[in-house]
């Protein structure tokens, strides 16, 4: 096997990619195992600075974590009021306050970092 190195370029991703590919499903424990394991850690620390992923809309998170849970909008009454309320945040006429995004990341587990990005503007 190849000696690890950092990973610079997209050609040394390249390399460590198609390195991953021969020591994929090395057992735990083996010297090819303990390659995989820091050729994997390499290769996302190289993803993260150079392919970062956005986070997602507020509303588009809140939304997807009702779908996620089954949750209709009356569910959502205890976290964010009256039905009219509800309606205003979801077509993104109305923001979240602080509180509500304490309670829509305490009740339903969604980021505080999403919850607080501003929103798409309505269509």
């Amino acid at each position: 096997m190849p000696d690890l190195k950092p990973i610079h370029t997209q050609a040394d991703y390249k390399n460590a990619m198609q390195t991953l590919a021969i020591l994929w499903g090395a057992p735990e424990g083996t010297p090819e195992g303990d390659q995989l394991d820091i050729l994997a850690t390499l290769i996302e620390k190289y993803e993260e600075q150079n392919f970062p992923i956005d986070l997602p809309d507020p509303i588009d998170a809140i939304l997807f974590r009702m779908e996620q849970q089954g949750l209709s909008r009356k569910d959502l009454e205890p976290i964010l009021g009256p039905r009219s309320r509800i309606s205003e945040i979801l077509t993104r006429r109305r923001g979240l306050s602080i509180e509500m995004i304490r309670k829509l990341h305490d009740r339903l587990h969604i980021p505080a970092e999403v919850l607080i990005k501003p929103t798409k503007t309505p269509a």
